[in-house]
């Protein structure tokens, strides 16, 4: 129980509508594994959003296989695909036909496929070589009796299917093109897609790839039967390829379609890019034709907030305004935040209403930092800070020597020896608490040491 599949536990207590918790048990399923057995049976439409099962569902419980391959099964009927679909369910459900190294060397489903529709009850009779390799006859015989059950039952339920499913459509002579649509219909969460290296992702985000190279791994989509989750990667075991159209035909209602902006930094603006997918695996990824302005600010927004320092157009005037405001701060937390740090925690508090209509590099640098930081500070606390923190210190000269409000001395500001004479006492500044340092130069501005 601990480590079993619980799907088809899962389908029967729904069939029987009752949940683990109303029953006793020597090992109760694990709430996690269970979650994914009941999540997979929405995804097989076997239950509804309610958890509750559907007519589809019940087909499925009635069938008396894993309810992935009974799934596939009643998916195949409408398709005219019945035997193709029985005769594969019952090469994924028994022994692999192929012995030895010939099992390991070709993961083709379609191979094993192609001789299992060809096969007749003497061929199990005899010994058979296909495609360079032996074949199990008594595991082709025990196939051929398995799927025949199938496709009997499968001939009962037909008009129910048909009823609840559409139309068929007579796909029977062309079986082996729909061999990965019939292994997709069981394995959804395997359909995979290649990726540049040659490994595949799944729509279920986990990655695999092929033990050796073969000519299944030229495709770019699969639908994977079997695969080897051992390792931080699965090997692909058994897989047959799925056509592109098919993806996009069968599993429309399972895409999601979502549009993402972001800052390119190489040409300076927001992209917006719209992107569909089919669980883990990307599809398509275009440009968004008719994107948003909130989709745009929002980007534009973040992207100021990882390069504030950069993306913003300060100067040295906004900057003293910055650090003004700071020294004032760390004295009295009534002050508000201008650190480059807060600025860009809460950017989107105080910038956002600048930049609605920007998207560009060049339209922020029409911004006045001064001034948006004015307005954060207030008309009030301004007066204030003219007083308490001064941008020049008047001298008896009466020249007006520039504070500076960064670095390990500030507030400190650089003076002519000859232009403080005549100071009594070293000027105070913060409601008198601070003291400023006076850096004394001579006449040629150079250090007075």
């Amino acid at each position: 129980m601990l480590e079993a599949d619980l799907t088809p536990l899962a389908l029967e207590l729904a069939a029987w509508g009752a949940s683990p918790e109303e029953l006793s048990w020597l090992d109760e399923p694990p709430a996690a594994p269970y979650r994914q057995a009941t999540e997979l049976l929405r995804q097989l439409g076997a239950l509804d959003a309610a958890g509750a099962i559907t007519q589809h569902g019940r087909h499925m419980a009635s069938l008396g296989l894993h309810p992935r391959l009974a799934h596939m099964l009643l998916r195949a009927v409408p398709l005219g695909l019945s035997r193709a679909a029985c005769r594969l369910a019952a090469l994924l459900e028994e022994r692999d036909l192929f012995r030895g190294q010939a099992a390991a060397n070709d993961s083709d489903l379609r191979i094993r496929l192609s001789l299992v529709m060809a096969a007749r009850e003497e061929d199990s009779q005899r010994s058979v070589v296909t495609h360079g390799a032996d074949v199990d006859r008594f595991a082709l015989q025990r196939l051929l009796q398995v799927s025949g059950q199938w496709e009997r039952q499968l001939h009962k339920m037909a008009a129910d299917i048909q009823s609840s499913s559409g139309t068929a459509r007579d796909k029977a002579d062309d079986w082996l093109s729909f061999c990965g649509l019939l292994v997709s219909m069981a394995y959804p969460d395997r359909i995979a897609q290649r990726r540049s290296d040659g490994r595949y992702l799944l729509s279920s985000g986990r990655g695999a790839a092929f033990r050796n190279r073969q000519l299944l791994s030229e495709e770019p989509f699969l639908a994977i039967a079997e695969v080897d989750d051992e390792g931080t990667e699965g090997r692909i075991l058994l897989a047959a390829p799925l056509p592109e159209e098919y993806v996009y035909e069968y599993y429309r209602d399972q895409m999601e379609e979502s549009a993402h902006a972001d800052w390119d930094e190489q040409t300076g603006t927001v992209r917006v890019r719209r992107r569909l997918f089919l669980g883990a695996i990307l599809l398509q990824d275009k440009p968004d034709p008719n994107p948003t302005a909130e989709r745009i600010t929002e980007a534009l927004l973040g992207a100021v907030a990882e390069q504030i320092d950069k993306l913003l157009p300060w100067n040295a005037k906004s900057r003293q305004l910055q650090a003004r405001v700071e020294f004032l701060r760390r004295l009295d937390t009534s002050w508000p935040e201008l650190s480059d740090e807060a600025l860009a925690n809460h950017v989107h508090e105080w910038l956002a209403p600048y930049v609605v209509g920007m998207r560009k590099r060049s339209q922020l640098e029409s911004l006045s930092m001064y001034t948006i930081l004015e307005n954060l500070i207030g008309w009030n606390r301004m007066q204030e800070l003219q007083s308490e923190a001064p941008t020049h210190l008047l001298v008896p000269s009466g020249s007006k020597i520039p504070i500076q409000y960064e670095g390990p001395q500030a507030p400190f500001v650089s003076v002519r020896l000859q232009e403080v004479f005549g100071m009594m006492e070293t000027p105070r500044i913060a409601y008198g608490r601070v003291p400023i340092t006076l850096h004394l130069l001579s006449p040629a501005s150079r250090p007075v040491k």
